[in-house]
């Protein structure tokens, strides 16, 4: 939270006025807080604080006052010596803007314009200054007398007499609605040019996926006399099927769609364990430095999906470096709180993953579209390394940071806040190591699919070793077959099932009336799976290979939890 100078800081710029009649306290470019501002920049030499000798209101005979009634801009004083800091004056601007009456206005606190839909947060922003006698600019959602809301640009300053005795607080106000309203319809517009982007790139990588797959498979079955060829041409269809599941990941995680597993992770330690990937990805002409700041506090980060944005940026780093060079990985903590509220994020403390190469650097107009989907200088490829990178973060409640000059490499930051120390580990079990145990006898699995193709390619694998299987194909049915059929070992079920019962609700339906029943759920595509709702269940990610099937299968039948990621606390 920005706010203005300390009236107490003996660094602070003093300007008078009128012969000593009054002085305040220079801005000097110093913001005090998120609003929109009129000059257009944070501005030097307005006052944040003003120092006054005559502290009457009365006095409305002379220019300035015909000023402050002639501005379109609505402004009021308030005095904090009186209870609840009530409005003593508002100029008639201000009623033009609220079309509140003077008699409706008079000996009542500000908060009169607040609302249902006042942001909470943006309100303590303001009464946190307010306490510190500090200047505070914020926009906040405030409603006219009529009920009609509107997006105000507010600014609030104290006032004092000259021995430094808080006298009043001036507040002016800017009605910026129709401006929230451009800034969506443009965010919208940058949003519709995004997924045409994403559309023409999709098209172009599935059906060269589609290809591969189709004509293997057809290539498989005129070879069923060869078995080895039959054998290396399905191998074919399977891995470009891969691949499209890897690009969807992807997409999802552009799209801030995925689902993230964060867990306490130390990035140090992270960065440490995949080191030796890293080298083998940069090659033998990029070297790798590592630059760790000892004593880094943990984060809450999903710490596959965080190696894998790491290693796309270290793939543009070695890119960029057809000479070889040197990357440096390093880790800190986001000090400056100018630069935090540059970035937008909230208060807290933040900790810094970044990547430097010594590359060819961008220029100006490649570094602005870096992130945008499908966007790539390298010629053919997908074009979703930064894009993906830039949702991961996002999702993380982070902040993606790039800097690069022609001629000069590029530098990447991965900003993410610091995890709650009072939170409990992911699960009590999380740090425990799988136990070694033999596979359970098999049983009868139900399966809950709504595709019917995927729902028989379940089925099947399962049969195929040695599973019995009960499939159907809605939740309903699910509960029909466990209340009718005894014997059922495991629940086996897709999250998102369009038109009835999804996933969730089903599970938690059978874990009241069947407590002891293991669930296992799988999903493609989830923004999040609530924590309350899968709590302790296992999930297994679409596309999945048959082994990964089976070993999930089994574990879930065992009772076993996942092994936690090295860098995990």
């Amino acid at each position: 939270m920005a706010t203005g100078n300390d009236i107490n800081d003996k660094n602070r710029t003093i300007e008078h006025q009128g012969n000593g009649q009054s002085f305040g306290v220079l801005a000097q470019g110093q913001l005090e807080g998120n609003a929109v501002s009129p000059l257009g920049n944070p501005g030097m030499r307005h006052w944040q604080a003003t120092f006054i000798g005559d502290s009457g209101l009365d006095e409305r005979g002379n220019i300035f006052f015909a000023a402050v009634e002639m501005t379109r801009m609505p402004m009021i004083v308030t005095d904090p010596n009186q209870p609840d800091n009530p409005i003593v004056f508002a100029n008639n601007a201000f009623y033009d803007l609220t079309l509140y009456r003077e008699e409706d206005v008079m000996g009542r606190n500000c908060r009169l314009l607040q609302g249902p839909e006042t942001d909470p947060a943006t309100i303590d922003e303001v009464r946190h200054a307010v306490r510190e006698h500090r200047a505070v600019a914020v926009d906040i959602l405030n409603y006219k007398a009529d009920g009609t809301p509107f997006w105000n640009a507010l600014f609030i300053g104290p006032i004092f007499d000259k021995q430094g005795k808080l006298l009043h607080f001036f507040a002016s106000q800017m009605d910026i609605t129709q401006r929230r309203v451009y800034e969506h319809s443009y965010l919208q517009a940058q949003k519709m040019e995004a997924i045409g982007q994403l559309t023409a790139g999709l098209a172009h990588d599935f059906n060269n996926l589609l290809q591969v797959i189709n004509g293997n498979l057809e290539l498989a079955q005129r070879l069923l006399g060869n078995p080895q060829q039959a054998r290396d041409a399905i191998g074919r269809a399977q891995k470009a099927a891969m691949k499209g599941g890897a690009l969807t990941q992807q997409l999802l995680t552009f799209a801030r769609k995925q689902r993230l597993e964060p867990r306490r992770i130390n990035l140090n330690a992270l960065v440490v364990d995949f080191s030796e990937m890293l080298v083998r990805t940069l090659g033998e002409h990029v070297q790798l430095h590592l630059d760790l700041r000892p004593g880094l506090p943990p984060c809450q980060l999903d710490p596959t999906h965080l190696e894998m944005a790491l290693l796309n940026v270290l793939i543009n780093a070695r890119d960029a470096m057809p000479r070889g060079g040197t990357v440096t990985v390093g880790t800190s903590l986001l000090a400056e709180p100018e630069h935090r509220q540059r970035l937008g994020l909230p208060p807290g403390r933040y900790v810094v993953l970044c990547v430097i190469d010594e590359g060819e650097g961008m220029p100006p107009e490649v570094l602005r579209r870096a992130t945008e989907p499908f966007f790539t200088t390298k010629g053919p490829g997908t074009g979703l390394g930064l894009a993906m990178v830039h949702g991961f973060v996002q999702q993380s409640q982070g902040r993606l940071e790039l800097s690069s000059e022609t001629g000069r490499g590029t530098t990447v930051r991965l900003i993410f806040p610091v995890a709650d120390q009072r939170e409990e580990l992911i699960g009590p079990a999380a740090l425990a190591p799988t136990p070694q145990t033999e596979l359970p006898a098999k049983g009868t699995i139900l399966v809950v699919e709504d595709n019917d193709d995927v729902r028989e390619l379940g089925q099947a694998m399962l049969m195929a070793n040695g599973y019995r299987v009960r499939a159907v194909a809605s939740g309903e049915q699910a509960l029909r077959v466990l209340e009718e059929e005894s014997g059922i070992s495991l629940l086996f079920t897709d999250v998102i099932m369009p038109g009835g019962m999804d996933g969730l609700e089903l599970a938690g339906q059978v874990r009241e009336r069947w407590p002891h029943l293991p669930i296992l759920l799988t999903t493609g595509y989830m923004e999040q799976l609530p924590g309350h709702a899968t709590e302790r269940l296992p999930v297994l990610a679409k596309p999945y290979h048959l082994a990964e099937l089976l070993d999930k299968v089994a574990a879930t039948l065992n009772g076993q939890v996942p092994r936690a990621h090295p860098a995990a606390l």
